[in-house]
């Protein structure tokens, strides 16, 4: 059986490759349990399957990142590590935003492996957005200041396509399609969070009570005034 097997995915693979007159076909057809099945007849009744030992296993696998990708890893790693961040949901966000190309440019004009905006940018302290170093230390700061702000990832990822103001707006991820589709998009390539420690923000800012400076602490930010971020 297993030479048969072997004899017919050679055969389908020649017929697919080469075309020709022959009236030699190979059906492909799944059975009820999701297994592939090759025949060399129409399955189109209930029909007998042979399992055939050693015959390779059909499996679905998730785009891998680009081969370029490794020559950013370094920096996503330390960058992810600075501002506490899964390495796996910055890369997630790379390769959905500019498949790791740091010369990337959108219509909207973001800029670089994160495609950052003009404006984000600048109030990043981002000099040179095409400079990978800048743009993913720039790009990692921007979406920890998106997760502080709204604590999950969904939302913070709605607020890095949409902007932070549509997500208020909203109060979630807004009903844009485009938005809907990079959430998706970016977490699946990120990979669940359930196993990943929980990671607690405290705000910590001064108050002048009665002539005393007396520190405050939050796990909220506070609304005005200048604050400390404490892991």
């Amino acid at each position: 059986m297993a030479f048969l097997f072997r004899s017919l995915l050679a055969a389908g693979l020649a017929i697919t490759l080469f075309p020709s007159a022959s009236a030699a076909q190979i059906f492909i057809a799944r059975d009820a349990n999701g297994t592939t099945v090759l025949s060399s007849r129409r399955l189109d009744r209930p029909t007998q399957v042979f399992h055939v030992p050693g015959a390779p296993a059909y499996r679905t696998t998730t785009e891998g990142l680009p081969r370029n990708a490794e020559l950013f890893e370094e920096l996503v790693q330390e960058h992810s590590q600075k501002h506490s961040l899964r390495p796996e949901l910055v890369r997630a966000v790379i390769q959905v935003e500019s498949g790791f190309d740091p010369r990337a440019t959108s219509p909207k004009g973001a800029m670089g492996l994160m495609q950052l905006m003009p404006d984000t940018a600048r109030s990043l302290g981002v000099v040179n957005a095409y400079d990978p170093e800048e743009n993913i230390r720039g790009g990692t700061a921007y979406l920890r200041q998106l997760l502080n702000k709204y604590g999950s990832e969904q939302l913070a990822l709605a607020a890095y396509n949409a902007g932070p103001g549509a997500v208020d707006r909203y109060d979630g991820v807004p009903p844009y399609r485009e938005t809907k589709d990079y959430v998706r998009k970016v977490g699946s390539k990120a990979g669940a969070t359930t196993n990943a420690p929980k990671r607690t923000v405290l705000y910590k800012w001064f108050e002048i009570i009665e002539d005393r400076i007396v520190p405050k602490f939050t796990q909220d930010p506070p609304r005005r005034g200048p604050y400390e971020v404490l892991n």
